[in-house]
């Protein structure tokens, strides 16, 4: 097999199930697919259909209830908390519909956070940063404290955090869903661009219709079940 066709992500049977007072709540059943290298995925559904759920036990942040999630070869319930940081770490950007940056840092600090945590020094993890920035188009703000940018311009700065380190695959989750249309369109057109100049898989949940259709792939989670979707 090509390396560009190998599996980054095989889902084997993965369900989830919540305890409840009145009883356990199962939101997903029996979900199985593959992620290739290089894709571009959307997951779509209703609210409270279990897309974040399914993203954040694909990030391993999250546990199934049971079946079986690999990632690059490796069975995330088959590795500690430690693993599973180490491998984020190394291998997944994330984008968040609330941005999560922290308000005590600038810009540039934030988005150079990921590559302080693997251990590289401060100035090389701000020079990586700012290249990260210059990419996402907000050098300019990259000395401003992250609470003086715009909505559009935080978002963007969480781009620039997720693809700092060049990762192998960015999650992102409703990267648009806090967004007027015209910046919402601005984040999902970079987001895609980015991730193809890094050649890197890219798996988004998201309600934004335009963006799911500028996926190579859409997988609509209905009734707990996926189900993919062809292009119109």
């Amino acid at each position: 097999m090509n390396e560009e066709l190998a599996p980054v992500y095989r889902l084997t049977g993965v369900h989830k199930v919540f305890p409840e007072n009145k009883g356990p709540v199962r939101i997903l059943e029996d979900i199985s697919f593959t992620v290739r290298a290089g894709e571009s995925v959307a997951i779509v559904g209703a609210s409270g259909c279990g897309k974040t759920t399914l993203l954040q036990m694909m990030a391993g942040l999250d546990t199934p209830s049971g079946g079986e999630i690999f990632f690059r070869g490796s069975n995330l319930q088959h590795l500690d908390w430690d693993a599973k940081s180490k491998l984020r770490n190394e291998g997944i950007g994330f984008v968040f519909q609330f941005h999560h940056l922290l308000p005590e840092f600038t810009t540039v600090e934030n988005v150079a956070l990921p590559a302080m945590i693997r251990g590289e020094r401060k100035s090389s993890a701000l020079d990586r940063a700012l290249r990260a920035l210059e990419r996402t188009g907000i050098n300019r703000q990259a000395h401003q404290p992250v609470s003086t940018l715009s909505g559009g311009e935080r978002q963007l700065t969480s781009i620039a955090r997720a693809i700092s380190l060049e990762p192998e695959v960015i999650l992102a989750d409703e990267p648009t869903g806090d967004l007027d249309p015209e910046n919402g369109e601005r984040v999902a057109d970079l987001l895609i661009h980015q991730s193809r100049n890094l050649q890197c898989t890219l798996l988004v949940v998201t309600h934004n219709h335009h963006l799911a259709q500028k996926m190579d792939r859409i997988l609509t989670i209905r009734s707990g079940a996926i189900h993919e979707e062809t292009h119109v």
